[in-house]
C-alpha cells in the first residue's frame, strides 16, 4: 500500500502547496518550523491549508485533527495516515 501512497503524497509538493498558501519562500517551510511560531500563520491562513490540504488529497480533516497541522512533518505524517485510512 506505501507504493500506492507515493505518486500521490510526495514531501516536496506538500511543501510547495504550504509555502504556496502562506506565501513565504519553500525553504522557510522547514520540517520542523512551527506554522504559527516560526511561519507566523494565523487563523485563516490555517482554514485556508486546510482547505487546500482537503481539495488536493482528497481527504476530510477532522476538528480534533487539525491541531495536528502544526509543522511540516505533523501535516506530512497526518496526510498520509489520511490517505492510508481511504485506501
Amino acid at each position: 500500500m506505501a507504493d500506492q501512497l507515493a505518486p500521490r503524497l510526495d514531501k516536496e509538493d506538500l511543501r510547495l502547496l504550504i509555502a504556496e498558501v502562506l506565501d513565504v519562500d519553500v525553504a522557510e517551510v522547514t520540517d520542523d518550523a512551527h506554522f504559527v511560531d516560526d511561519l507566523e500563520v494565523d487563523s485563516l491562513m490555517a482554514l485556508e491549508i486546510t482547505v487546500r490540504l482537503e481539495k488536493e488529497y482528497g481527504v476530510r480533516m477532522q476538528e480534533e485533527e487539525l491541531e495536528s497541522i502544526r509543522t511540516m512533518r505533523s501535516t506530512y505524517d497526518l496526510i498520509e495516515r489520511k490517505l492510508r485510512e481511504t485506501s
